[in-house]
């Protein structure tokens, strides 16, 4: 009768399943030891040392595809591919810290979607007397270009910068906003309309850099999804818009056209 330990025993000692150790006899990676009288594998040194090389492999992140020719090779060959299952375990690494970071973002709201420079200007908006629907409305804007236009994104937020620093453009802003409850043949509409583009001209930081505009320029289905959205749910806001970019395009400003 052949002295070892059956199985159960051999898996307890390294550490693993015995569903484990099957499917690595299932893979070629450790041989199935012979049988004795009873009909029981019985488990030797031999084969107790692969389970733990082959167990200890896999434990390290190396592939199990990899591990059988890793353990046939001779030290030099075995060192290089350390190294390299090492490297694309780093690599992994910085992926799910990634990944990581992303979750605890997405516990904090936008922040999952947005830089920090974006979420910090939408936080701005109620404390200057946006609405909660406005600022709603601009966040996924805001989330629609970053994916749309990345390059010209930075641009972007650098113009909603400047304008929540302007009490003018604060102001002519929330009255657009607010002309939701007007009736749409309104006359005010035109009138804000004129009153936007003239302060957008009297203040061309408002506009955007070249690069900005240029970035825009060349996005004109993308600009389009964004401008347009939500404008079934706030069309005067979006005919406002419209009135004033013609306005601004008369004046030789590059915008798309929607």
């Amino acid at each position: 009768m052949r002295n070892g330990v059956t199985i159960g025993q051999a898996a307890a000692y390294v550490g693993v399943t015995v569903k484990t150790v099957r499917h690595y006899h299932k893979l070629g990676l450790v041989e199935e030891p012979e049988r004795d009288g009873s009909g029981y594998r019985r488990y030797g040194s031999a084969e107790l040392l692969r389970l733990v090389q082959v167990r200890t492999l896999a434990t390290a992140g190396v592939p199990l595809a990899e591990i059988g020719p890793l353990l046939d090779v001779d030290a030099e060959q075995f060192a290089v591919a350390v190294t390299d299952v090492g490297r694309r375990l780093t690599e992994r690494i910085a992926d799910l810290i990634a990944r990581r970071d992303t979750l605890h973002r997405l516990a904090d709201g936008d922040r999952a979607l947005l830089p920090d420079r974006a979420c910090a200007i939408l936080d701005r908006m109620p404390g200057l007397g946006f609405s909660p629907a406005y600022v709603a409305a601009q966040r996924e804007a805001l989330v629609l270009a970053r994916a749309l236009v990345p390059e010209g994104f930075d641009g972007f937020l650098t113009q909603l910068e400047h304008g929540l620093d302007d009490p003018g453009y604060v102001d002519l802003t929330k009255r657009g906003w607010e002309a939701e409850t007007w009736e749409p043949d309104d006359p005010r509409i035109e009138e804000l309309a004129t009153a936007m583009a003239d302060h957008y001209l009297a203040n061309p930081a408002l506009l955007g850099d070249p690069a900005s505009l240029e970035a825009w320029a060349n996005a004109a289905g993308q600009y389009r999804l964004i401008n347009n959205h939500r404008g079934d749910q706030a069309p005067i806001s979006a005919r406002l818009t419209a009135l004033t970019e013609s306005r601004l395009r008369a004046a030789g400003v590059r915008i798309p056209r929607r």
